[in-house]
């Protein structure tokens, strides 16, 4: 490695490809695809994640073994919340068929972003069996959970 092979600093600008996973398999991995192109300390990544890149250089490839709650924060059962018909209505969702493990997106209040939850339960109407609420969990997938996270550094800016 050169003394001028880029290193990743706070802030950097990434080309990247990586692979989350937890005990159940992969959350993401996109070393099957294009590369991920990110800046840090956007959120693109949780800060844990994003501290272990700090210092790799450009042409790195490792992973890391994260524990459990660290790289997304333990699991918070206030944000596991059910949501009703008349919302998923006023969203342009009521007239979807929910299952559990589905993932519902929402937009911000401010309508630039989004957030999502995972479908927990679905309570129907017994007269048509149409969906009155659903009960989302808005933990992320790997909260409370121990993490792989493996990355190959493409590029550093």
């Amino acid at each position: 490695m050169s003394p001028d092979t880029p290193r990743i600093q706070a802030g950097s600008f990434l080309t990247l490809h990586y692979r989350l996973a937890g005990p159940n398999g992969d959350i993401i991995n996109t070393f099957s695809g294009p590369p991920a192109t990110l800046s840090l300390g956007t959120g693109a990544l949780s800060p844990a994640v994003e501290q272990r890149l700090i210092g790799l250089t450009e042409g790195t490839r490792t992973a890391f073994d994260i524990p459990a709650g660290v790289a997304f924060g333990e699991r918070n059962p206030e944000m596991t919340q059910w949501v009703s018909k008349k919302l998923l209505h006023d969203l342009g969702e009521a007239d979807t068929d929910y299952a559990v493990g589905d993932v519902v997106q929402f937009p911000t209040p401010d309508g630039r972003a989004s957030y999502a939850g995972a479908v927990q339960q679905v309570r129907r109407n017994p007269a048509d069996n149409s969906v009155e609420a659903i009960q989302l969990d808005f933990n992320h997938p790997l909260a409370s959970q121990p993490v792989t996270f493996e990355v190959h550094v493409i590029g550093v800016l």
